[in-house]
């Protein structure tokens, strides 16, 4: 084997992944098909009844919380392919940046349409918990198998 072959990165070696909103969206196909089956069931049942805002308040938190998912695997994804090792500080920053102006936007809805309002916040906390959830499993099957 010469010096040229044996310096030359393997074969069987994936390329890195280049970070794209578009990558994170085909990798997170499972919780967009929640997150549209969640604002399906909110128009269908809470839409019969007759309280069309409340239907689309409650959408609309499910949709929030669907684009803050998104935008946290999207941050993850760049770090992770850049092989940088973000700092505590960083991931603070960011995380605050990303939960004020989320919370900014949910509170300012909330207030607008109040009382239906109160659906966004709804819908938020129950896409959060599925989302956790579906995070969740995997982890622990992974740990289980260890």
């Amino acid at each position: 084997m010469s010096a040229t072959e044996m310096s030359t990165p393997m074969n069987d070696m994936q390329p890195p992944v280049k970070a794209s909103i578009l990558r994170v969206v085909k990798d997170q196909r499972k919780t967009e098909m929640v997150a549209l089956a969640l604002i399906v069931a909110s128009f269908w049942i809470i839409g019969q009844l007759g309280n069309w805002t409340m239907a689309g308040c409650i959408a609309a938190g499910v949709f929030l919380g669907l684009v803050n998912h998104l935008a946290t695997e999207y941050w993850l994804l760049k770090m992770i392919s850049s092989g940088a090792q973000p700092t505590r500080n960083q991931i603070i920053a960011s995380t605050i940046v990303r939960l004020t102006v989320l919370t900014a936007v949910a509170i300012g809805v909330a207030v607008a349409f109040w009382p239906d309002g109160i659906g966004l916040l709804l819908g938020l906390a129950v896409f959060r918990l599925i989302a956790l959830v579906m995070t969740t499993i995997p982890l622990l099957k992974e740990l289980k198998n260890q």
